[in-house]
């Protein structure tokens, strides 16, 4: 399953039209501890670069983006119980959102492995 990355540090891992989408570890380790997640609905239309979610941490509130068009098909309800499952499991367990993709070719724009962690060094 391939694996993207957008340049405010979310995650896409895209299993043919359905994506799971997160914040990498970078992302979770620059806000802290989390204290409250709220995701998207089931059924929003999301627009890539739009707002999708809401993550607070004991130092700042920050929007989590949408890394392309596409449909709501489920929130991670885990963090609502659990918040800190985005600090303990960010790319795993710690997932945000599933949605449905709108348009796989912009997927193009988005980045590999390598190419965000060559990003991060660079910040």
């Amino acid at each position: 399953m391939p694996r993207y990355y957008t340049e405010e540090h979310e995650w896409i891992d895209v299993d043919g039209d359905v994506a799971t989408v997160g914040i990498t570890d970078f992302a979770q380790g620059q806000l802290g501890d989390i204290v409250f997640v709220e995701v998207p609905d089931t059924g929003a239309e999301l627009s890539q670069g739009g707002d999708a979610a809401v993550v607070e941490s004991v130092k700042a509130a920050s929007d989590v983006y949408a890394p392309v068009d596409g449909t709501v098909t489920e929130g991670n309800a885990q963090l609502e119980e659990d918040p800190a499952l985005v600090n303990s499991d960010p790319e795993g367990e710690g997932w945000f959102f599933r949605m449905t993709l709108a348009d796989k070719s912009q997927l193009d724009a988005l980045m590999d492995a390598k190419a965000y962690k060559a990003f991060c060094d660079a910040l």
